[in-house]
C-alpha cells in the first residue's frame, strides 16, 4: 500500500529524514514512535505530499508520490490524514465539516455526502452532535469528529499524526479506542503516537526513529517489545525510559 525508498528530507542544512525505506502492507498498522524532534510527523506527512521530499521515491497504492505529474489532490483525497489539532472548520457545523470536502474534492451530491458523513459520526458515536459548532465539543469528540471526516472520503490508508498530544488524559482513551476499532476492521494505518499502550495492543509493526530521521528499527510489535536486548542501544534507552512507569 506504501513504499517509501531511500528518502531524505532537510529543512535548509538540517537533515529531517535520513535515507528512509518503509514498506506498509494493505492491512498493517505501523506505530511510528522516536524522541521529539526525530521526524515522525515529517515522515508520515511524506506519504500524502503534504511535505515534499528532495532524495528518494513515495509509491501509494501504485501511484508514484514523488512524479512531479501526480495529481496530488485526487491522491490526498484517497489518504485520510487526522492532525494533532483537529483542523475542523470552526464555522461549519460537525455535518458540514463532514461533507464539504466530499462535495467539493470527490464530487458527491449533497445528500450522498450527509448520508456517508453522518453514518461516520455515528460509527465514532457522536450522531447527537451532528448539529452542534467544533467549539461545542470537547477535545476528544473534535478528534473523533476529525476521524470521521476522514472516513467519509473513503481513504484506502489513514495517516494519524500524534492524534492524542493535544488531548486531556481523560479523553485519549474515546479516541484510542475508535482507532482500535478501525484497526480490527483491516484499516490501513500509520500512525505517530507516543501510547505504547495503544502500539502493544494494535499495531503489528514499529518503527523506531532517531533524531536526525534515521529509521533504528522496522520490526514486529512482539519484537520490539517483548526482545529488548535484541534493539538497538539507542532503542533500548528510549523503552527504558517510556515502560518503566
Amino acid at each position: 500500500m506504501i513504499q517509501m525508498t531511500n528518502v531524505s528530507k532537510w529543512y535548509g542544512p538540517v537533515q529531517v529524514l535520513n535515507n528512509a525505506s518503509v514498506q506498509v502492507n494493505k492491512g498493517d498498522v505501523v506505530v511510528v514512535c522516536g524522541p521529539s524532534g526525530s521526524g515522525k510527523s515529517t515522515l508520515i506527512k511524506t506519504v500524502n505530499a503534504l511535505e515534499p521530499v528532495q532524495q528518494g521515491e513515495i509509491i501509494v497504492n501504485g501511484i508514484k508520490v514523488t512524479d512531479p505529474k501526480t495529481d496530488l489532490p485526487k491522491l490526498r483525497s484517497k489518504v485520510g490524514m487526522v492532525f494533532q489539532h483537529f483542523e475542523l472548520f470552526p464555522h461549519l457545523s460537525v455535518t458540514e465539516n463532514l461533507t464539504i470536502a466530499q462535495i467539493k474534492v470527490l464530487g458527491r451530491k449533497p445528500d450522498e455526502a450527509k448520508t456517508r458523513g453522518l453514518k461516520m459520526l455515528d460509527r465514532v458515536g457522536l450522531m447527537a452532535h451532528k448539529d452542534k459548532f467544533p467549539g461545542q465539543l470537547s477535545g476528544g469528540q473534535q478528534q473523533r469528529v476529525a476521524i470521521a471526516r476522514a472516513l467519509s472520503m473513503d481513504p484506502m490508508v489513514m495517516l494519524f499524526d500524534e492524534p492524542t498530544s493535544a488531548l486531556d488524559p481523560e479523553m485519549v482513551g474515546e479516541v484510542l479506542d475508535v482507532m482500535v476499532t478501525l484497526a480490527k476492521e483491516g484499516m490501513t494505518m500509520m500512525v505517530v503516537t507516543h501510547e505504547m499502550g495503544f502500539a502493544r495492543k494494535v499495531a503489528n509493526r514499529v518503527i523506531f526513529i532517531d533524531v536526525g530521521g534515521r529509521i533504528l528499527e522496522d520490526c514486529s510489535k512482539d519484537e520490539f517489545f517483548g526482545n529488548p536486548e535484541a534493539r538497538q542501544p539507542r532503542t533500548k534507552d528510549f523503552l527504558s525510559k517510556i515502560l518503566q512507569h
